[in-house]
C-alpha cells in the first residue's frame, strides 16, 4: 500500500516547508550522469553504507572532543596534525577510517568466525565487537601504548607453522611488549581438550612484559575497534579479579589475579588516567578513584575498563582466554564447525611452494592460509567490513582455492549455489549486477575440467535458466545503439563508474555461455550445447559492433569500460577478456592497447590506480594486468609482482585499496580475500600456466632464482588436463626440469618458457629435462620500459 502513496510530492513539500532543497531535483540531476538502468542503487548496497556511515556519524561524536582518550591506531594517525594521515574533518558527512584499514585475521580452518589484529596489537574477538587492548606502565611512569608507538617501534608477522597465529612486538626505551593472538580449542577455557569433552573454540592472547626496574601491565576494554567506535554499555568484573564480562554476554578471563581492577564511563575520561594519572596533569579535576570499582554502565556505550598487573622482576606473562562459544551460535554455523580438523592437515595437499625468495614464500603460504579461513560456510572476500557472500568474489577466490588442489572445499560451496538461484535463473550477489551469471557458469566449468568428475544433478539443473536468463536478459541485438546485444546499464560494484553499459559483464556472460556449452556438450546435450554457443557468439558480435562504431579517440585503441566512456581507470574491467577467461589470444592487439593507457596514466607507486571510488592502488588488480603481461611474454610483469610484494602489510595482506601515500588500507576490507586469491594465482601461472590448448612452464620464473642451488619447485596443481608438479633441480650448476604430471586423458603439448634459457616446444613429462641458457647474442632484454615503484620516487 505504501508504495502508491506519492512519495515524491510529499518528500518535496516536507523539504520547502523546512526551507531545504528539493531531494529529488539533485537525485535527478545525480542520475544524469550514470545510463538509465532498472536499478539505480542495489539495496543491499544502500543497507550497508548505511550502518557504515552511522558508525562514522557516532564517530564524530566521540573521538574528535575526547583526544585524550586512547583511541585505535588509525584514529591516533589519521586525527594528527603532524601525520602524513591526516584528514580535515570541517565537512566531511561522517569520521572514518580512510588512511589505515589493515587488519589479520586469526581463526582455525573449518570455523567461520575471524578475530581480527590491527597493525599495533588491537584485538577485536567479536565480529565488529569492541576490543581489547594491553598497555605497559614502568614505576616512572613512563608509558608504552601500542596504539601510540612509532612505527620503527614496532614488528608485526603472521605466523603459518602449526597454527595461524599474529605476533605483534612492541618496545619504547626500556620497555616491551610481546604478544601472540590465535585461536584454540578447549574443553573450556585454560583446560586442555579432552577426547570426550565437548569442543569449543577460544580466542587466545599471550602477553609478555618486559621492564628493567618491573612495573604494572594493564588488560583494558576498549569501546571501539579498527572501523571506530564499538559499544561498550556495561562491564562487570569475574569472581577473584581474574577478568571481565562484557555487555552481560562475553567473558574476557585471565590466567591470574589482577592487583587492581578499574573503571570508568563517558563522563568520567579514559580509564588510562586511573592507571598512570600524572598523564591527567593538565586536567583541572583529579581523576575519580576507583581501584575497587567492579562494574560500570555507562549511558553512552563508552565504559573502558583495566585489570592492572603489578611486577617487581624485569617480566611478567599474561594469557588472557575469549571463548567463543556464543558468537558462533551468532556469527556462524555450529553444525559445521569440526574442532577436529587443524591446519596442518588442511594444507597437506595444497600446492607448496619452494623458492628461495623468502618474501615470495612467505607471501604465498600466507595468502593460501587466507584463502581456507576465508572458505568454511561462504567464501567470503573479507573477515571484517566484507564478511558477507557475493558470486563474483567466491568464483573468483574458488579458481585459485581449486588450482591449488582445495577440491572438496570448493565443492561443498558450489553445492550451495543451487539454493541461491533465484526461480528465472538469476545468480543474484545484489540486485543491479549483470556479471553473476556468468561467472558461476565458468567456476561451474572450470571445477568440472580440473576435477575430471561430471556436475552433480543439483549443479548441472542450474544451467538451463542460467543460460536463458543471459539470453533474456540483453538488450535487443537489433537497437540502434552503441549498447544493441550487450547486457543492460547496471550497477558496478567493481566500481568501475555509475551504471553503465559495461564490457566487463558482457565478457563474463560471453564466457559462462561457452564455458554451459563445452558443459552441455561433455553430458551429450548438444542441442543445448549448440544453443549457449550460438548466443555467445551474438555476444561477442554485439561486442565487436559496439567497438567498431566507437571513434578511435575515444578507445585509442583500447576498451574502455563501456560504449560510453573514454579511456580511463574503469577500462581495467575490460581487461577480464584476456585473463581470467582467455576469450582473446595473447597479444590481442586490443587488450596491449588497452594495458599501456592504463600503465601510462593509472598507475602509482609500481601498481594500478583505481581512481573509481577506491582512490586507492589495488594490489588484485595491478595481478590482473601483470597476468596478462606473463602471457604476452612482457617481462614488466616482474614490476607489477614486485610492486604488489612491496605493498604487502607486515603480516602479508593487502587491503582492497592502498593509501597511496600511507600505503595503509582506504577502502574496503583490510585483509582482501580476493587480493589473496590473485597472489596465489600469480605465483601458480608462473611456474604452470594454462593456456587452451597446452601448458607453458616456468614463463613467471625470477633470473635470479637460477643463480643459486636451491632447488624451485611448485605443485602439484589441478590443470584442464590433470594434476602436475614442476620441480627445477641444481639451478645454478646444473639445471634440470622435473615435470610430474597424471593426465586425465593424453598428455598436453607442453612449452617450457623460462627467462633466460633456450625455449623448448612439446617436451615429455616423468624425465629430467636439461636446460640450456640463452647465449649472449641471444639473449635480449625487453626494452620496454619497466613499471616505476615507490623505490624510483
Amino acid at each position: 500500500m505504501f508504495r502508491f502513496l506519492p512519495w515524491k510530492m510529499i518528500v518535496r513539500k516536507a523539504a520547502r516547508n523546512y526551507g531545504i532543497a528539493d531531494p529529488s531535483l539533485w537525485l535527478a540531476r545525480i542520475r544524469q550522469f550514470s545510463q538509465q538502468s532498472e536499478v539505480q542503487e542495489p539495496i543491499e548496497l544502500l543497507r550497508a553504507g548505511i550502518h557504515f556511515h552511522a558508525r562514522g556519524l557516532i564517530n564524530t561524536k566521540a573521538i574528535q572532543h575526547n583526544l585524550d582518550w586512547v583511541w585505535p591506531y588509525w584514529v591516533e594517525r589519521q586525527f594528527d596534525p603532524a601525520d602524513e594521515s591526516f584528514v580535515p574533518r570541517a565537512f566531511s558527512f561522517s569520521h572514518i577510517n580512510l588512511t589505515h584499514r589493515n587488519w589479520t585475521a586469526v581463526g582455525l580452518p573449518e570455523l567461520s568466525l575471524y578475530p581480527i589484529v590491527d597493525p599495533r596489537g588491537l584485538v577485536t574477538p567479536l565480529h565488529d565487537g569492541w576490543s581489547i587492548d594491553f598497555w605497559l606502565t614502568d614505576p616512572d611512569g613512563q608509558q608504552l601504548i601500542p596504539s601510540r608507538t612509532l612505527d620503527d617501534d614496532v614488528d608485526q608477522s603472521l605466523k603459518t607453522d602449526g597454527r595461524l597465529a599474529v605476533q605483534t612486538n612492541l618496545w619504547k626505551s626500556e620497555l616491551q611488549l610481546r604478544q601472540r593472538v590465535e585461536v584454540v580449542v578447549e574443553d573450556r577455557p585454560g583446560v586442555p581438550l579432552k577426547s570426550e569433552s565437548p569442543a569449543q573454540p577460544v580466542l587466545k592472547i599471550t602477553i609478555d612484559a618486559a621492564s628493567p626496574a618491573g612495573g604494572s601491565l594493564a588488560m583494558a576494554i576498549r569501546p571501539y575497534n579498527p572501523e571506530g567506535v564499538q559499544f561498550v554499555d556495561s562491564v562487570e568484573a569475574l569472581p577473584d579479579a581474574t577478568g571481565w564480562k562484557v555487555n552481560d554476554t562475553t567473558q574476557v578471563i585471565t590466567d591470574r589475579k589482577a592487583n587492581r581492577l578499574l573503571t570508568s564511563h563517558y563522563d568520567e575520561g579514559d580509564v588510562l588516567y586511573q592507571i598512570n594519572p600524572a598523564a591527567e596533569a593538565d586536567q583541572s579535576a583529579p581523576p575519580q578513584d576507583s581501584a575497587t570499582s567492579t562494574t560500570m554502565r555507562c549511558d553512552q556505550g563508552m565504559a573502558t575498563a583495566a585489570s592492572v598487573y603489578d611486577f617487581e622482576g624485569d617480566s611478567m606473562q599474561l594469557v588472557v582466554r575469549v571463548p567463543l562459544a556464543a558468537e558462533l551460535q551468532v556469527q556462524g554455523h555450529p553444525q559445521k564447525f569440526h574442532p577436529e580438523v587443524t591446519w596442518p592437515e588442511v594444507m597437506a595437499d595444497a600446492a607448496t611452494l619452494t623458492v628461495p625468495d623468502s618474501r615470495i614464500q612467505r607471501l604465498y603460504d600466507g595468502a593460501l592460509k587466507t584463502l581456507v579461513l576465508l572458505s568454511v560456510d561462504d567464501i567470503v572476500p573479507g573477515p571484517y567490513t566484507y564478511r558477507r557472500f557475493w558470486f563474483r568474489d567466491a568464483c573468483l577466490m574458488m579458481n585459485p582455492l581449486l588450482s591449488v588442489g582445495f577440491v572438496d572445499r570448493c565443492r561443498r560451496m558450489l553445492n550451495e549455489f543451487p539454493s541461491r538461484q533465484q526461480h528465472n535463473g538469476y545468480f543474484r550477489s545484489q540486485e543491479g549486477e549483470w556479471d553473476s551469471n556468468g561467472q558461476v557458469l565458468w567456476i561451474l566449468n572450470r571445477f568440472r575440467k580440473l576435477t575430471h568428475s561430471p556436475l552433480t544433478s543439483e549443479l548441472y539443473g542450474t544451467l538451463d535458466k542460467a543460460v536463458a536468463w543471459i539470453d533474456r536478459k540483453r538488450v535487443p541485438a537489433d537497437a540502434k545503439k552503441r549498447h544493441a546485444g550487450l547486457l543492460p546499464a547496471g550497477f558496478s560494484a567493481e566500481h568501475l563508474g555509475p551504471n553503465d553499459f559495461y564490457y566487463w559483464d558482457d565478457f563474463w556472460a560471453e564466457a559462462g555461455l561457452r564455458a554451459a556449452s563445452e558443459i552441455y556438450r561433455d553430458a551429450g546435450d548438444d542441442a543445448k550445447a549448440t544453443k549457449a554457443s550460438a548466443t555467445a557468439d551474438e555476444i561477442r558480435d554485439s561486442i565487436e559492433r559496439s567497438l567498431q562504431d566507437l571513434p578511435t579517440s575515444r578507445t585509442q585503441g583500447g576498451i574502455p569500460a563501456s560504449p560510453y566512456r573514454r579511456m580511463d581507470a574503469g577500462a581495467i574491467g575490460s581487461l577480464v577478456a584476456d585473463y581470467p577467461l582467455q576469450l582473446t589470444p595473447p597479444n590481442d592487439p586490443r587488450i596491449q592497447a588497452t594495458i599501456e593507457a592504463l600503465l601510462q596514466k593509472h598507475f602509482h607507486r609500481g601498481g594500478f590506480m583505481q581512481d573509481m571510488i577506491h582512490s586507492g592502488i589495488n594490489a588484485y588488480l595491478t595481478l590482473d594486468i601483470a597476468q596478462t603481461l606473463l602471457r604476452n611474454g612482457d617481462e614488466r610483469w616482474r614490476d607489477l609482482v614486485d610492486a604488489v610484494a612491496d605493498l604487502a602489510s607486515p603480516t602479508g595482506q593487502w587491503p582492497e585499496a592502498i593509501h597511496p601515500r600511507t600505503l595503509g588500507g582506504c577502502m574496503g576490507d583490510g585483509q582482501h580475500g580476493w587480493a589473496a586469491g590473485e597472489w596465489v594465482m600469480m605465483i601458480r601461472n608462473c611456474f604452470v600456466r594454462e593456456e587452451p590448448d597446452r601448458l607453458v612452464i616456468g614463463s613467471g620464473l625470477y633470473r635470479e632464482w637460477f643463480d643459486q642451488d636451491t632447488d624451485l619447485a611448485f605443485g602439484p596443481t589441478l590443470t584442464a588436463w590433470g594434476r602436475v608438479s614442476v620441480r627445477i633441480v641444481q639451478p645454478a650448476s646444473n639445471p634440470r626440469l622435473v615435470i610430474d604430471g597424471h593426465w586425465h586423458r593424453e598428455k598436453p603439448p607442453i612449452d617450457v618458457r623460462i627467462p633466460g634459457f633456450e625455449a623448448l616446444q612439446n617436451v615429455n613429462d616423468g624425465t629430467s629435462i636439461a636446460l640450456k641458457r640463452q647465449s649472449a647474442d641471444e639473449f635480449r632484454v625487453d626494452e620496454r620500459p619497466h613499471v616505476p615503484s615507490h623505490k624510483d620516487r
